[in-house]
């Protein structure tokens, strides 16, 4: 038996893009003709001068292995919620109908004020779950999460320049955000469990935006356009960027989300960092509003809210009662 393997690639298929002009005003339109042009492309996009402090992103890793090696039953005290908040356990995901459920377990939460609270308006938004027996894993969970949700922030005002809209087009309602952050932990995969399993199975993200943190491992693999899986290794001092399913939507599918996977071959623990921007759920997903009221889009407008709701519910088993 034997993995699911992917071809290396030329450096630019998925393109190098820095942001610091974009970051600090001195040339967002250079930047955002870049981000236009790859997410009409792959829509899979390496971030460089993303921002966010290398003390936070190791004290965010640091802080989700000491999680992730816990024993099983101090993580089943934050046991994911109803509201998607906690750990998710392995074999808790599946990607596609029919195939093997993912080796991942994650550790899952969102959005809280500066008081630590969430309010409980959607069936995806709720209190956050914080392990009494790690006290620490809060402060830092959330300075990764306010960290990328800027770079997010960031980069949304980027597509719409690419677009020629206002540059807060996408963020009018995006203070109350449904993002999600996670920890994803991948456990080394034997070759014997075979091709057809996955530390994640083939995917589209669901939401807007998907800002990942990749540890040096490796293992994530990308569709190209001809349906061949390519791989995207890690890129030290990068963020990997793609577009997900609402983006798409919003723009008509012009920006491309891509299928992808992970396949952890390295015999080694692998971790990711995952901001998954989305935002208010009363935020219409409409493409008639990006392109003008001639346009005729290829699917009807919809709250954001109500989009991942139906998303969630096909992918996540213990949402399915």
């Amino acid at each position: 038996m034997s993995y699911a393997t992917a071809r290396k690639v030329d450096a630019d298929v998925i393109p190098v893009i820095d942001i610091t002009p974009l970051r600090d005003g001195s040339d967002p339109e250079g930047v955002a003709r870049a981000l236009h042009a790859a997410s009409t492309g792959l829509g899979f996009i390496y971030v460089s001068g993303h921002g966010i402090p290398d003390a936070v992103i190791e004290g965010a890793r640091a802080a989700a292995y000491d999680f992730f090696h816990a024993d099983p039953g101090l993580k089943a005290t934050v046991k994911v919620s109803e509201r998607h908040r906690g750990w998710l356990g392995q074999g808790g995901a599946k990607m596609q109908d029919g195939a093997r459920a993912d080796l991942k377990e994650s550790f899952i939460w969102g959005w809280q004020d500066f008081a630590g609270n969430t309010p409980e308006d959607h069936p995806l938004r709720g209190r956050n779950q914080w392990p009494d027996f790690q006290p620490g894993l809060e402060p830092a969970a959330m300075a990764y999460f306010d960290a990328a949700d800027e770079v997010a922030h960031h980069l949304m005002r980027g597509f719409a320049l690419g677009l020629g809209l206002a540059p807060d087009f996408f963020l009018q309602s995006a203070d109350r955000p449904l993002s999600r952050a996670s920890f994803v932990y991948y456990p080394p995969q034997p070759e014997e469990a075979g091709a057809d399993q996955f530390g994640v199975g083939p995917h589209t993200d669901f939401g807007v935006l998907t800002v990942l943190c990749q540890d040096d491992v490796g293992g994530l693999q990308v569709e190209d356009v001809n349906g061949d899986w390519i791989e995207a290794p890690p890129i030290p001092g990068t963020l990997l960027v793609n577009v997900a399913d609402l983006l798409s939507r919003w723009t008509d599918g012009a920006y491309t989300s891509t299928p992808h996977r992970v396949v952890n071959a390295s015999g080694r623990e692998r971790l990711s960092l995952v901001l998954a921007f989305d935002p208010n759920p009363e935020t219409m997903i409409d493409p008639g509003a990006v392109f003008g009221p001639g346009h005729e889009a290829k699917s009807e407008p919809i709250y954001c809210g109500d989009y991942l709701i139906w998303r969630f519910a096909k992918a996540f088993a213990y949402r399915k009662g």
